[in-house]
């Protein structure tokens, strides 16, 4: 079952016209991620600096939060 997947997966990829495999690709980085065990610490990671990029920079013009 999984064989299928990855050939229907890598099928799709090569019919994309101009489409590249790479070392700097997103699906290679995240397969690194999941072989080593790091998909959660690195998820986590990734939703903390969205959240910074999206929300804290936009909104606080260099202001600091008191409470």
């Amino acid at each position: 079952m999984a064989e299928g997947a990855c050939r229907h997966l890598i099928a799709d990829r090569f019919d994309l016209a101009g489409a590249r495999w790479g070392l700097a690709g997103a699906v290679l980085k995240l397969r690194a991620l999941v072989a080593n065990g790091h998909l959660e610490e690195y998820w986590t990671f990734h939703l903390a600096r969205q959240h910074e990029r999206v929300h804290q920079t936009g909104y606080q013009d260099g202001y600091a939060l008191t409470a």
